[in-house]
């Protein structure tokens, strides 16, 4: 089976998450969170090849090799932020402890006339960046989601707050068309985000120094922030346990300008910038990181890989050592 993870199955299903959907909304939170036992260890048994990629990424985390107790104990952080994505989509916001750090770095960069990049990745919860937008009720939040991927959650958000589903950008449309999409959500002066560290299957990608290793990050948003010349800012929603949220705003680049000549130079420094601070964010809390596929093999696929209107960086530039398989 593919290790990519575009052609991973979606887990759970949908049945699974209209289920805890309903438990969660009609007997409360504290029922539902008791049935995530039982789906932790459905998950660990029946679904190897995440517990394989969860086992080598822990290890490589933590730099000694992992416990059945610790790959349990991720499963069971990413199982707890996809029951708490049913209240935060429901509005449900008071039964959640989110800590707010940065919020300056954000508000300070929002002009009614020009939006905000927020780039963020799959650690932890980006939906509970609605805590911080419900304080901000003129400011809409357009989302870009690949819909195709995840049918079940797409389904379920579009119950759950058909407001939401109406501003979310389909990723699955061509790139011309997102970047257009976006554009038009920063003139609105509304938050533009999306999550910068996968790429899809042909898509240019850079190679850069991620947890010790090689991994290859896409290039096309920081490509699509040149264009657009909105600021960039970073947020990471990291999940503590419990009921309690960090929620983290960094500002990445008041206006991206990528001269043609340096453009595979400057583009590299910018994605190792950004894995930086995804690494920082990572070894705090290892139990966030929700990318269930093998992050470092790097596979070499050809293809003319092109991302915002802008010319393919290449198949692969790499900027650590050189390293052989194929890039995902």
């Amino acid at each position: 089976m593919s290790s990519h993870w575009s052609e991973r199955p979606e887990g759970g299903g949908w049945f699974a998450l209209w289920l805890i959907r309903t438990i969660g909304l009609g007997l409360g939170r504290s029922v539902a969170r008791s049935l995530l036992y039982p789906i932790t260890l459905y998950f660990y048994f029946r679904r190897p090849f995440e517990r394989r990629v969860s086992y080598a990424f822990l290890q490589r985390a933590f730099g000694r090799p992992a416990s059945a107790w610790q790959v349990m104990r991720h499963i069971h952080r990413f199982a707890s932020t996809i029951l708490d994505r049913v209240f935060l989509l429901a509005d449900r916001f008071a039964r959640f402890d989110v800590r707010i750090h940065g919020l300056d770095e954000l508000t300070s960069r929002m002009r009614p006339e020009r939006g905000v990049l927020l780039l963020g990745a799959h650690v932890g919860s980006f939906e509970v960046l609605r805590v911080a937008a419900a304080e901000r009720p003129d400011v809409k939040v357009r989302v870009v989601l690949d819909t195709q991927q995840t049918p079940a959650l797409t389904e379920l958000l579009h119950a759950l707050n058909p407001e939401i589903a109406r501003n979310v950008i389909d990723a699955s449309r061509p790139g011309t068309e997102i970047v257009l999409a976006l554009g038009e959500a920063i003139g609105e002066g509304a938050l533009a985000t999306l999550l910068a560290d996968r790429a899809r299957p042909h898509e240019a990608t850079v190679v850069v120094d991620f947890l010790g290793a090689p991994a290859a990050f896409p290039v096309a948003p920081f490509l699509i922030g040149s264009v657009l010349k909105a600021p960039i800012v970073l947020c990471f929603g990291m999940y503590r346990g419990g009921n309690r949220y960090d929620l983290y705003f960094e500002a990445f680049a008041d206006e991206l300008t990528l001269a043609r000549r340096e453009r595979g130079a400057e583009t590299r420094a910018l994605v190792q910038r950004y894995a930086a601070r995804l690494e920082h964010h990572v070894r705090h809390d290892p139990y966030n990181w929700f990318n269930w596929h093998d992050f470092w093999k790097l596979e070499s696929e050809g293809g003319d890989a092109t991302a915002a209107g802008e010319p393919a960086l290449g198949k692969c530039e790499r900027a650590g050592p050189s390293m052989s398989g194929r890039a995902t």
